[in-house]
């Protein structure tokens, strides 16, 4: 069952969500070589904690960090340690923040100083993607023209869409119902309504689409050694255009 948020809950999630759209821009400004994703996290943590939220990944099934970043190769769940960037790195962070009984979700891909010309597309598309499949989240719609819209994007500009992992619906658990691909043929699975809140995310890898989960059973990198980036937003379904929960304006 798809749940349908109502004005109240909406509100709810409006306040969770800009507060983890705030944590994920803190993240991205730390974005700089030298700087460690160990230290990274602890500020995405730190700032959550300060808005009088939670950290929604914090021992998610055993996750042991506030944030994932995932570094180059790495697509997503990377966790943060020692590791210190470097100039060139393309550094995916992805952040939720549990407050008022609902759950923000929300990732972009950094660069860590002067990148590749190909790392500085595939940034861009991956980002791009996410709009282009938004056009498509409107009531009456269905999920699969979102998923639909990105790959098409995606596989126009040279890239691949990651298939292992998906979108999904957000609120008051991190998941739920419906699944959100980011690839397929349109005109499939549930018919998009008001009130819906999705989190869209995009995983767009330079090389082909295969990723394999290393034996920490989180870290998940690509197949090949490609360099992988990452982009999503809490998406609410209206009634009219689609509505970008997380924002930090008004936090």
């Amino acid at each position: 069952m798809i749940p349908i948020k109502n004005e109240r809950e909406i509100s709810m999630m409006r306040r969770a969500c800009k507060i983890t759209a705030a944590a994920r821009a803190l993240a991205g400004d730390m974005v700089r070589p030298g700087v460690t994703t160990k230290e990274i996290d602890k500020a995405v943590h730190d700032f959550i904690v300060s808005q009088g939220a939670t950290p929604s990944f914090l021992n998610y099934s055993g996750y042991p960090a506030s944030a994932c970043i995932s570094v180059n190769q790495t697509v997503i769940h990377g966790i943060p340690d020692n590791r210190v960037l470097q100039e060139g790195d393309i550094v995916s962070i992805d952040v939720g923040a549990y407050w008022g009984g609902f759950h923000g979700d929300c990732a972009a891909t950094f660069a860590c100083g002067e990148i590749s010309p190909e790392a500085k597309k595939l940034i861009d598309v991956t980002k791009q993607s996410f709009f282009e499949g938004i056009k498509f989240a409107r009531q009456g719609c269905r999920v699969s023209d979102i998923g639909s819209a990105v790959q098409a994007y995606v596989e126009s500009n040279g890239f691949s869409v990651v298939r292992d992992f998906i979108g999904h619906g957000v609120g008051a658990n991190l998941h739920e119902s419906p699944e959100v691909p980011n690839y397929g043929r349109p005109g499939r699975g549930p018919r998009l309504i008001k009130g819906m809140t999705l989190a869209i995310e995009p995983m767009v890898n330079a090389g082909s689409h295969g990723v394999r989960v290393l034996s920490d059973g989180w870290t998940t990198v690509t197949a090949d050694g490609s360099l992988s980036a990452h982009y999503e937003n809490t998406v609410l379904i209206t009634d009219g255009e689609p509505e970008i929960l997380t924002v930090t304006e008004g936090l």
